[in-house]
């Protein structure tokens, strides 16, 4: 008779060529599909393959971060679609925490008149389909006066219907595009690091505010000051940064939406820290500012992070419906050049590939994060 450890071998083995041969089979089917849809296209005298990505595309899209020209092969126009599709989400994601944070405390607060017009704002656009509160608010923004009419804010900030017109720094596009990106990479060493929440805050913003001013110092040309306030020539504003009216309404509807969703959850998870523990902070005379950052976050991020990290792929994903307006992300430049390349399986492949590892990553990153909350054992 065999024995158990004998058994466990066979069965063990047993599932292994089991799964090689379901491997397989998937493969076969995967291969047998992708030389049907070869033949298919070639009967329709369509192309298939990446070669089309080395050829210029001759056509033009509204926004870029990096220079553009209707001569650039598809490669680097998709490639700014991607940075467009980055720049987008993790604006997004970064302005929609802050602002669920502050909202879904403030619904957590013993202020009824706080905590109702947070619920209502909750209410309101957590209710109403993003794509519709887009469309609106690209309608309204449209329709506001023209640049010489624009309305001003203390004579800095512009809004017109070419756009919002901000002071800047006095530096190139790709440098501005380098300091988003150390900004972002300074907030994951912090995180690395355990910083506590506030100080991390401190950190960065103070990293943040430096290194836009060495960046100004060094990067801004000889003789003109380092900060750019926008300002009326002709019929267009110069000098500032130019925040188109699409990238503008994108933005302002994403995070709105967004941040009704994570206020939601930011409030489930301070509703499920124990009375007692903020009971016992207000036996030791904590103010409830104490209690909130000292006692409340800390627990309820413990069950906060999982549901948070699904909220950032969804906003992720949700920069897509840019093409409702024209805003030139990854979705609609692919959209583009399916129309006039006809490589449709190709450019599909690569959107599906992009989202696919933007949003993998920040699943890992929220994996990672919720390893690091939890309460170690004794």
């Amino acid at each position: 008779m065999a024995t158990a450890m004998e058994l466990r071998r066979r069965a063990k083995r047993r599932k292994l060529i089991i799964q090689g041969a379901l491997i397989v089979l998937s493969v076969i089917v995967v291969l047998g599909a992708i030389q049907s849809a070869r033949v298919n296209l070639a009967a329709l005298g369509i192309t298939s393959g990446f070669g089309f990505l080395e050829r210029g595309t001759g056509w033009d899209y509204s926004f870029s971060l990096i220079p553009k020209s209707i001569n650039d092969p598809y490669s680097k126009t998709l490639f700014i679609g991607f940075l467009n599709m980055m720049f987008v989400g993790f604006i997004s994601i970064i302005l929609s925490t802050i602002f669920g944070f502050l909202i879904g405390t403030a619904r957590d607060a013993s202020n009824i008149a706080l905590k109702t017009a947070a619920s209502v704002y909750v209410q309101i656009f957590r209710n109403i389909p993003l794509i519709l509160q887009l469309i609106f608010l690209y309608s309204v923004l449209i329709h506001f006066p023209g640049p010489r009419q624009a309305m001003s804010i203390a004579d800095a900030v512009f809004l017109s219907n070419r756009g919002v017109m901000i002071p800047g720094l006095n530096v190139p596009p790709s440098v501005a595009l380098g300091l988003l990106i150390a900004s972002l990479l300074l907030v994951a060493v912090l995180i690395l690091l355990k910083t506590p929440l506030m100080r991390g805050l401190l950190y960065w913003l103070g990293g943040t505010v430096f290194g836009c001013i060495a960046a100004a110092l060094i990067f801004a040309p000889a003789g003109e000051s380092i900060f750019s306030i926008p300002a009326l020539a002709g019929l267009r504003f110069r000098g500032g940064i130019t925040v188109p009216i699409e990238l503008a309404a994108m933005i302002v509807s994403i995070v709105l939406y967004g941040s009704a969703y994570i206020a939601e959850v930011v409030r489930g998870g301070l509703n499920q820290v124990p009375r007692g523990l903020t009971e016992a902070g207000q036996a030791l005379g904590l103010t409830p500012r104490n209690i909130w950052s000292r006692i409340k976050l800390p627990m309820a991020l413990r069950s906060i992070i999982p549901p948070l990290v699904n909220q950032w792929i969804f906003i992720m994903k949700a920069t897509t419906i840019g093409v409702a307006i024209g805003f030139s992300d990854l979705f609609m430049l692919v959209s583009t050049s399916i129309t006039q390349s006809g490589q449709t399986l190709e450019l599909i492949a690569i959107l599906m590939l992009a989202f696919l590892l933007v949003n993998f990553a920040i699943a890992q990153f929220g994996n990672w994060l919720n390893a690091r909350m939890k309460l170690k054992a004794n």
